[in-house]
């Protein structure tokens, strides 16, 4: 019955109560001890710290490069854009929301992988010599954004 739901014993605990007298368990220092740097308001160490020994992640080597400008293009092939229509413009618009592309990063760039049989018109941000060549060749149109 509804009125005889209970939480599951040991889901619900009461707040400890700090620094309510000796008869309380946590009276005084509050369950802190005396003095140090764990008993004072804020103290503690930031994650990682190993006590001024120089930390973990300062002692090993560091690799690589990681450019902060690097452009990343959502790839499309020539097999993708078979599904459409013969005289179809196609735009990276179109392409999220037929799902061909999940995310538009810095745009979108077609490749060669595949063949292409219609004649399209192709808006992107780069293309492949090859399916630049592979669209031309088939009556399409290119377009850079």
């Amino acid at each position: 019955m509804l009125n005889e739901l209970k939480p599951v014993a040991g889901a619900r605990q009461s707040r400890k109560r700090l620094g309510r007298g000796p008869g309380s368990g946590t009276g005084k220092t509050s369950g802190k001890g005396n003095k140090g740097q764990l008993a004072r308001s804020g103290g503690g160490t930031r994650p990682g710290f190993e006590g001024g020994q120089l930390p973990f992640f300062q002692r090993i080597p560091k690799r690589g490069f990681n450019n902060f400008t690097r452009k990343e293009y959502a790839v499309v092939n020539l097999t993708d854009l078979e599904i459409f229509n013969d005289g179809d413009i196609i735009t990276p618009e179109v392409l999220l929301e037929k799902r061909i592309v999940t995310k538009l990063l810095s745009g979108v760039k077609v490749l060669a992988n595949g063949e292409l049989t219609k004649k399209l018109t192709v808006k992107a941000s780069k293309f492949s010599k090859a399916a630049n060549d592979a669209i031309l060749a088939v009556g399409g149109t290119v377009e850079v954004i």
